[in-house]
């Protein structure tokens, strides 16, 4: 699979996977001041931005499509960062490919299974008469009525492209993603452990990863250190970006 990408920079290479409903621009601004140390490649995973859309969404076939992508920029071995979603794609590639994983970050996820919340967002997505909205303001006006949040109708709405027929449509494949929702909240699970370094970042605000999730971590990931970013939910990397930046780089350094 051809994953959609875009990199910065130059030194030891660091890929970053966005989370659910997200795309590469999500972390590229970040993905810019990593590039003062690193070649950072930022990437669209399958169903995602302008990334192949399948039938098919699962961890194991997340993690062989960047085992894919790094075989086909002739790169063996890489920093990896990914947040929720692209969080356990991470997990999951250390896990089956720890030898081509040389720090691991993993943000606000554990390799624990989740009790969903986007159902409302489905909800709302699917009822947006896409060939009939005229603009984005009406967009956001039609998503306001199920999402009440400004900032997570911002973040939705950058999946949102005008199609050149007229209309609009979605970068996503929301099909796909509804019909394998309960495959994207699963927890990872393995035989095997990453020995490697890895590094997990949780927002003080957040819920995703409670203190009893560490044990857990250090199973799969016994070099795993956890830190918490006080004043942040999920979304760490758009509230706490210096902090975020503060802990990445001191941590791959």
């Amino acid at each position: 699979m051809l994953l959609n990408y875009k990199n910065f920079g130059q030194g030891d290479p660091l890929i970053i996977l966005h989370g659910l409903f997200g795309t590469l621009d999500n972390w590229q601004t970040l993905a810019k001041r990593f590039a003062e140390e690193h070649t950072v490649f930022i990437i669209d995973q399958r169903n995602h931005g302008k990334s192949p859309h399948t039938l098919e969404h699962s961890y194991t076939l997340m993690a062989e499509d960047l085992r894919e992508f790094m075989e086909s920029q002739f790169m063996f071995k890489a920093h990896i960062l990914g947040h929720s979603m692209g969080g356990k794609t991470a997990m999951k590639f250390a896990l089956m490919y720890p030898d081509m994983v040389d720090k691991l970050t993993v943000v606000d996820i554990s390799p624990r299974g989740n009790a969903g919340g986007h159902e409302l967002i489905f909800k709302a997505l699917f009822g947006l008469d896409l060939d009939k909205i005229e603009s984005r303001k009406e967009a956001d006006a039609a998503l306001s009525v199920l999402i009440k949040q400004t900032g997570v109708r911002q973040f939705l709405l950058k999946n949102l492209t005008r199609k050149k027929e007229g209309g609009y449509c979605w970068k996503m494949n929301l099909e796909a993603l509804f019909n394998h929702y309960s495959e994207i909240l699963a927890g990872i699970e393995s035989e095997e452990v990453f020995d490697g370094e890895a590094l997990f970042i949780r927002g003080g605000k957040s819920d995703y990863v409670p203190d009893a999730d560490i044990p857990l971590i250090e199973k799969y990931f016994p070099e795993a250190r956890v830190e918490t970013v006080a004043d942040a939910g999920h979304w760490v990397h758009a509230e706490q970006p210096d902090e975020l930046f503060g802990l990445v780089t001191d941590f791959l350094s």
